[in-house]
């Protein structure tokens, strides 16, 4: 059975397409970038409360939310919550959030957000 895609007819070969850096993009979301922007956020917040071993209520504490937030949070679950609230939660877990604007390269049409943790 082929893992992506379709067999292609007569050879039994699975037909593969290349996605691009942003799966939220290659479904066909109209907000794709912001969608991308807001996972990688979050992933960087639950993996600081993870490795500061903190329960979801004392990480509801230092962020100011209550823990069933903390959960939607845990699980991506991210529609509730913006762009900069989630950038706010990641200096309330005592981390710097620096934005960088430059040119786009000649090679790509259009200018593109992206979220990079050190």
């Amino acid at each position: 059975m082929p893992a992506c895609g379709s067999a292609d007819s007569g050879t039994n070969t699975p037909t593969i397409t290349r996605g691009s850096t942003n799966v939220f993009a290659d479904l066909g979301y109209a907000d794709a970038e912001e969608r991308q922007t807001k996972r990688r956020l979050a992933h960087a917040i639950n993996g600081l409360i993870s490795r500061q071993h903190l329960t979801q209520t004392a990480a509801g504490q230092r962020l100011g939310i209550n823990q069933p937030k903390v959960s939607a949070l845990a699980h991506y679950k991210l529609d509730g919550f913006s762009v900069e609230r989630l950038m706010l939660f990641l200096t309330a877990l005592d981390q710097d959030v620096e934005i960088v604007i430059r040119n786009k390269p000649r090679s790509r049409a259009s200018g593109r957000i992206s979220v990079v943790a050190a």
